[in-house]
């Protein structure tokens, strides 16, 4: 078992972060922002499109854009201007947003990443029966019940899960998705009326430590508005790490709103 220190934690992070990026860890770390062409990377997260159109990927140093040539240079003036924190809000990503549509492309995904923070991960405490699960146990939960702690489309990706029971009914499922070389992403699901009772917490938080057990970093995100998300994250002991913020086709953007339905 690995010896856990929150750099090591970090540092992970952001080695897996470079990959996805085609950058340098170290450019995290750095005061000026860095952009780098992307390209495609044989161990990127698995969910990952590449190459980027635009991704920009701040961990509260800088700005670091992985990127089209094309658009290099309003990219740069764009993030010379907004900078690290300014960069990822609304007016200012309309600026991105109108100058990609000649290209065919939108502002789509904008996300909080968090990292488990050692001092405030301990296994919490519920009122129900809590069970390790493998991926031999996953087959029957494939169902929009269970659409976020697993993954119909990459089923071969979900690892390891800890479920709640009640009575021997499945009431909560926390799993991970072997996503990142070395990283594992968190997804949980409560049924509604097992809600405001702690369990996500204590599904999260013993799953994260089942993880960090079997030599990975386990990581969560959450979108900015996804108040009970984020709550989860913090109560269970993650700490926000990085934001991200990505250019899609407009095609896949308007698939996604249902335009043209």
């Amino acid at each position: 078992m690995a010896e856990w220190t929150q750099q090591k934690i970090l540092s992970m992070a952001m080695e897996q972060s470079a990959i996805d990026l085609c950058c340098q860890p170290e450019d995290f770390l750095k005061n000026e922002n860095v952009i780098v062409t992307s390209a495609v990377s044989e161990n990127c997260r698995k969910y990952l499109k590449l190459p980027f159109f635009c991704n920009l990927v701040s961990y509260g140093n800088n700005l670091v854009a992985s990127l089209d040539p094309k658009v290099q240079k309003v990219v740069c003036d764009y993030m010379e201007r907004y900078g690290k924190v300014h960069a990822f809000e609304t007016p200012n990503m309309h600026v991105l947003d109108d100058a990609f549509r000649q290209y065919g492309y939108r502002i789509c995904f904008m996300a909080e990443y968090f990292l488990p923070e050692l001092s405030a991960l301990k296994p919490s405490t519920c009122d129900y029966e809590l069970r390790i699960l493998n991926p031999e146990d996953f087959e029957e939960l494939y169902v929009e019940q269970w659409s976020n702690a697993l993954c119909k489309d990459r089923k071969q990706l979900d690892v390891l899960g800890v479920g709640a029971y009640d009575d021997g009914k499945l009431i909560g499922l926390a799993g991970c998705s072997a996503d990142g070389r070395e990283m594992w992403q968190i997804g949980i699901d409560v049924r509604k009326e097992y809600r405001r009772q702690g369990l996500a917490v204590s599904l999260t938080s013993h799953l994260a430590l089942e993880i960090l057990k079997r030599d990975k970093v386990p990581f969560y995100c959450a979108a900015w508005s996804n108040i009970p998300s984020v709550r989860n994250a913090i109560k269970s002991g993650f700490r926000p790490a990085w934001v991200e913020m990505t250019a899609k086709e407009e095609t896949y953007v308007n698939e996604m709103n249902g335009v043209g339905r």
